[in-house]
């Protein structure tokens, strides 16, 4: 501790954050630490940790002395206890899934230390709008050394030689695609970052465009000097305001700082970015319908090729790279192509991004070079599952991506193996699910989202996931046949087959995972109207274990429906007929008692008339249960 006293606090304003009111915790800290004579405290705030399971998020300075899920009410204590006594506020401190123990520092939380954050190198530790704090972590000096130096092909090699691929999902070499699109000739060319995340569970893009988004627009430049590019497009969803707030911001001072504009850096390369708020079409994720909703046109993918690098925005030769891409650039230009290729495997180089989510303890943002194990992701990061159940598997790359067992937890995370498994990198996406996930259900839920989001330009896509959907449906609810997965198998060749986009040709993804992976749950449901995860809602029941019964009333009275029998001391009963299945009965009754239960495809022995309470004789079935 110095003796002068000096601090620097730093609160999280991601959106999760900013959520939880760490805006009006900043401004707290900021009036308490003002009345302070003794005591030099710079309050500030950063963009997105990555840890929005533990948010609101500060980090004190010198030590780095980390506090999780702050409120108001936390603020006095702080300054008291440790910026004028000295003394941290242990309970304020992160506690470690595993052990319990309270962990005080940053750069010891498992979380963090076992990340190799290149990406979001920047993430929680300047000021996202304040352009000096990029520069002084070495901001711009890519973009300096590329304009002073270095060729558009020698740029372009370089990014080829580090082994860069598209952080977006499809995994194509960042450098070729540049070097196609450089390779044409015309008086126009414009360079375009696909923001457009659209991902349930993802939030990885919208993280770093508010935590960091000079990094995107230096790539960006650095990418639009490489293939010509004089205009770019930031195509981002309008539901990340935040992320559209700081980015406009930002573009605004670096055109004050000569990084963007014309003649940047007084060199004869001119560039100017401008920023189209989307309008959530999760299929302006693709390339062409991206281009088309630039253009004002309905976002609707076209027939490839031409390819955007012939043919792109406005008809003249267009390179489109993702968020983390971009991001990725100005590190291999300031580090170097070989330094970047040591990190990672063979084929896929480097790190990659995951919104790690779902019945997971640690669940946020996480770097992690390409290569490592599902297993170190969610054990080793993400501190294993909630309430230490039993990993089931594991979604990953988004709704259409492929959901991998437990015995693919020691599978290495890379293009090529994931998509061996079945599954894909995608944008990111990452969901932890356990025991109580039925699979079925799971599969239907992420094709209704795809199902819902085709454009409807492909019959297969458009009607083929309908009758996917339509089948999905019957089977968690106790209508499905003999032959329905056979037909889901046929239908999913058909749909990848016919796609026009990879919105329709990866959308049977989950369903063809959870089959090969998970038939036996298939099969439960068809052929003993059963659903093992006990989440389907027409093959459950609740029942009230007569020997159990106190005749308290507490369930009958929570019953929204009037569906249970009883009067005071006396045995109650589920009327099957009444019963909506919204599981009240089986959340008020008293753990004392744990009288009522959730089942599917079997009864327990229960009276079909009202009985006093203990005056039940058979007990046999409910020993079984």
């Amino acid at each position: 501790m110095p003796d002068n006293k000096q601090f620097k606090i730093f609160i999280c304003e991601g959106t999760g954050c900013i959520s939880g009111k760490s805006q009006e915790i900043r401004l707290a800290l900021e009036q308490k630490t003002a009345e302070l004579g003794s005591v030099n405290v710079k309050v500030d705030f950063t963009g997105c940790h990555g840890f929005c399971e533990q948010g609101p998020i500060a980090i004190v300075e010198p030590g780095g002395i980390f506090y999780t899920r702050l409120t108001v009410e936390d603020v006095e204590e702080i300054v008291q206890s440790h910026l004028i006594d000295g003394k941290p506020v242990e309970r304020l401190f992160f506690k470690d899934p595993v052990s319990g123990q309270p962990i005080p520092y940053y750069r010891d939380i498992n979380f963090y230390r076992k990340q190799q954050r290149i990406i979001l190198r920047n993430c929680g530790h300047i000021n996202p709008e304040r352009i000096e704090d990029y520069i002084e972590r070495e901001g711009y000096a890519a973009l300096k050394k590329v304009l002073s130096g270095m060729s558009p092909l020698q740029v372009i090699d370089e990014v080829k030689k580090s082994g860069l691929r598209g952080r977006g999902g499809a995994g194509f070499s960042t450098g070729l695609k540049w070097e196609l699109c450089q390779k044409e000739q015309s008086d126009i060319k414009y360079m375009i970052c696909n923001a457009d995340e659209g991902d349930p569970g993802a939030f990885m893009d919208r993280s770093i465009m508010e935590a960091d988004p000079h990094t995107v627009i230096e790539g960006m430049t650095i990418a639009a000097y490489a293939i010509g590019a004089s205009e770019g497009y930031i195509y981002i969803r309008a539901e990340y305001p935040l992320a559209v707030k700081r980015l406009r911001l930002a573009l605004k001072q670096a055109e004050e700082k000569g990084f963007l504009g014309d003649k940047i850096l007084g060199s004869d390369f001119s560039f100017k970015i401008n920023v189209n708020e989307g309008a959530g079409a999760f299929v302006c994720g693709e390339e062409t319908a991206l281009i088309a909703s630039i253009e004002g046109r309905r976002g609707m993918p076209r027939p490839r090729p031409p390819f955007p690098a012939q043919c792109g925005l406005w008809g003249k030769p267009s390179t489109i790279n993702n968020v983390k891409s971009l991001a990725s650039v100005p590190v291999i230009i300031n580090k170097g192509a070989e330094w970047y290729a040591k990190i990672g495997t063979e084929k896929s180089k480097g790190t990659a991004v995951f919104a790690l989510t779902g019945k997971i303890c640690n669940s946020g943002l996480v770097e992690v070079p390409m290569g490592i194990t599902l297993r170190e992701i969610i054990y080793d990061i993400g501190g294993g599952l909630i309430g230490n159940k039993e990993f089931k598997g594991v979604q990953n790359g988004g709704p259409s991506g492929g959901c991998l067992p437990a015995s693919a937890l020691d599978l290495p995370v890379d293009f090529e193996r994931l998509a061996a498994a079945g599954a894909i990198m995608g944008s990111g996406g990452m969901i932890v699910v356990d025991s109580q996930t039925c699979m079925v259900d799971l599969a239907k839920y992420f094709l209704s989202f795809t199902q819902a989001e085709s454009c409807g330009k492909c019959v297969m896509c458009r009607e083929g996931t309908l009758q996917m959907l339509k089948i999905l449906e019957a089977i968690t609810e106790g209508r499905g046949k003999e032959e329905d997965i056979d037909l889901l198998l046929e239908l999913a060749k058909a749909i990848q087959a016919g796609s026009l986009c990879s919105l329709g040709g990866t959308s049977p993804n989950p369903v063809l995972t959870t089959i090969r992976y998970f038939r036996d749950e298939y099969e439960a449901h068809i052929n003993e109207q059963r659903c093992p995860a006990l989440v389907c809602q027409q093959l459950i029941q609740f029942y009230i274990l007569p020997a159990k019964c106190q005749g308290c009333g507490i369930c009958k009275r929570g019953c929204p429906a009037d569906a249970i029998l009883g009067d005071k001391r006396m045995i109650h009963i589920i009327d099957q007929q009444k019963c909506i299945k919204c599981g009240n009965c089986l959340d008020v009754c008293p753990e004392r008692f744990n009288a009522v239960i959730k089942v599917s495809g079997e009864k327990p022995a229960v009276p079909d008339a009202l009985i006093p309470v203990g005056g039940w004789q058979n007990s046999e079935s409910e020993e079984k249960l």
